[in-house]
């Protein structure tokens, strides 16, 4: 197949564009680098530096004709998004509505777009969530990754256009870096390996923090791998369905770095507690039996085994 994957230079997108290659595909990437890097692109993959909002993406998806958009780029900061909604709108709807529009008109066959579990159910009734649940986003990255879900249902209908929805859950593992809109795991590893403090984000009524569900990136590339053949027309949550509250992370991360550093100081065992920021929830975790029938897909990795291989990634970086 010729896939092109939006956001392919950013952790999962790299993730993904490795296991599309891998399995044979011919594979082009569009990414703007804001948060991405070309250290993540593979060799193999056409790539294209440009924004996803931007004219020119007529003419890549004229250009490589591809079978598959896989979506990954996006503006993914839950807090910007409270701040600046009409940005987030302008990069996660405007930037979408202009891929679609592309495919639509060049005949690409299938999206795979990748929306968030935790952010569109918001503080869910049912726990862990399945894709039952009738979502309540509370941000606006959230609201703009839910209607980028019914716009995909709109185009499917008026247009013809195949599509799988991911919803992933929290994802860690190699190439995430402590920037930017960064994932807790590489937070907390990245202030242990430089002998800092972490800070622990929590509720008043739980200092032991919030609960997400932790999935590893290999898992991850390996659920859009299944999402090229199955999948049309649904909605699929991709997770572990076990939850970890971030005070149990913590110390699972300070107990892989003292293990594989032991110089990691005791001072260091207990993260600063300090209020949840705007946007966050209490809790997520999602309910994957639809992947394990629809994709034939399970996660893979459990924690402990993850959080190794991402530490020894970062002990290999020398940022």
């Amino acid at each position: 197949m010729n896939i092109l994957v939006t956001g392919g230079a950013g952790f999962i997108g790299s993730h993904v564009v490795d296991a599309y290659l891998e399995r044979g595909h011919r594979v082009a990437v569009v990414d703007d680098l804001s948060t991405g890097s070309r250290d993540n692109l593979p060799e193999g993959a056409v790539f294209y530096h440009e924004d996803i909002r931007s004219g020119e993406i007529d003419r890549i998806v004229e250009r490589e004709r591809p079978d598959i958009l896989n979506h990954h780029a996006a503006q993914a900061s839950v807090p910007l998004s409270v701040t600046d909604p009409v940005r987030d709108a302008d990069i996660n709807l405007c930037g979408f509505l202009n891929l679609l529009e592309s495919v639509v008109r060049h005949g690409v066959g299938k999206v795979i777009f990748i929306s968030s579990g935790g952010a569109v159910y918001g503080d869910a009734e049912e726990y862990p969530t399945s894709e039952e649940c009738p979502p309540r986003p509370l941000s606006p990255y959230a609201v703009a990754k839910y209607a980028s879900e019914f716009y995909l249902g709109c185009y499917r209908h008026q247009h013809g256009l195949d599509f799988t929805v991911l919803r992933y859950a929290n994802v860690y593992g190699p190439r995430q870096v402590p920037h930017g809109e960064a994932g807790v795991v590489s937070i907390f590893m990245d202030n242990l390996v430089n002998g800092r403090p972490s800070v622990m984000n929590h509720f008043p009524d739980d200092e032991a923090g919030m609960v997400r569900d932790y999935t590893y990136v290999g898992d991850v590339a390996e659920a859009n791998v299944a999402a090229l053949e199955c999948g049309g027309g649904e909605v699929i949550n991709i997770g572990t369905g076990e939850g970890t509250k971030t005070a149990d992370l913590y110390q699972a991360v300070y107990e892989a770095a003292r293990r594989m550093r032991s110089s990691t100081p005791d001072t260091l065992a207990r993260p600063e507690l300090r209020p949840a920021r705007p946007g966050d929830i209490p809790r997520s975790c999602l309910q994957v039996g639809r992947a394990d029938r629809v994709l034939d897909w399970r996660p893979g990795t459990v924690l402990e085994n993850g959080l190794r291989k991402t530490l020894r990634w970062r002990l290999s970086q020398s940022y």
